[in-house]
């Protein structure tokens, strides 16, 4: 299921599959070396322009990794790609269009600069998240709240905690292939408000809470990690509340379970995807 979402985007990518390398700020190639690597939330499966040359990773050539580099004036290299997992940090990584190589050998003792966006698929925040909607309103239909925590446990809980180990050795290795990096792990951001808001997004108040708080106890995984790790953390949940699914058109960050642009449904939108680059960019 976690690469549920790439093979279902893959034929709409063509649409948007085009445009040329982005120019270097000042027409100068940048010296300072930054590598983004992650999953789709840095990705952006279908914001024009994909990327050509990585089609099966459904990466934008406008996602914030691409912000980020322009702000700051640097080289990038971007390898995040749709559908990853932690193990393709280290591993190759199929997609609908061939094998990806793994995503760390793109780091060197020359890299400047990483950050990270990882862990939603690990955890299989996606498919919690279709299974949330309700396209009738209660009682009919099943909250996903309910299921998973049938029985006194709460099944997504206990795979966040579990994913701890993995996420604290995606970060050695990174510090191993690219010693004298600075790393930034960047979180994910505020998908939808307090109670949600069903009927526009069919998803229960009750579940809506229990996803954006699965949401958050991923984040403080990821502070905490970074911090016990040397890396630096970004919060995007907080600047971004306001701006979740929920929010009008010219404030929306994240689309919700039906995307109303070119973006992918439980993502960033280009207007996230910049105001993204732009947090992490203050934070350097």
């Amino acid at each position: 299921m976690r690469r549920l979402l790439p093979a279902l985007l893959a034929a709409l990518s063509i649409t948007w599959t085009t445009g040329a390398a982005v120019a270097e700020p000042d027409g100068a190639e940048p010296d300072y070396e930054y590598v983004a690597l992650g999953d789709s939330s840095a990705a952006g499966p279908l914001i024009p322009q994909q990327d050509p040359a990585a089609p099966g990773c459904l990466r934008s050539m406008r996602n914030w990794p691409s912000v980020l580099a322009d702000r700051i004036g640097a080289r990038l290299t971007d390898v995040t790609c749709s559908g990853a997992v932690t193990d393709d940090l280290a591993g190759s990584q199929s997609t609908f269009d061939g094998t990806q190589p793994p995503q760390a050998d793109a780091l060197s003792p020359s890299t400047d600069l990483v950050t990270l966006s990882i862990g939603g698929n690990d955890v299989e925040l996606v498919d919690v998240a279709a299974a949330c909607v309700n396209l009738l309103p209660q009682p009919v239909g099943t909250s996903c709240r309910d299921e998973l925590t049938a029985g006194g446990r709460d099944r997504l809980a206990e795979r966040i905690d579990a994913y701890a180990a993995e996420f604290a050795a995606a970060l050695d290795l990174i510090s191993e292939r690219a010693p004298g990096a600075r790393v930034v792990v960047v979180g994910y951001g505020t998908y939808i408000r307090p109670g949600g808001c069903y009927p526009d997004q069919p998803i229960w108040a009750r579940d809506a809470d229990y996803l954006q708080g699965s949401i958050h106890r991923l984040n403080v995984l990821f502070a905490r990690e970074a911090a016990e790790h040397g890396a630096s953390f970004v919060d995007v949940e907080t600047p971004s509340v306001g701006h979740d699914a929920c929010a009008s058109s010219r404030a929306r960050w994240f689309e919700g379970v039906a995307a109303t642009g070119p973006a992918a449904p439980m993502h960033p939108n280009a207007r996230g995807m910049a105001a993204i680059g732009g947090i992490v960019a203050d934070q350097l």
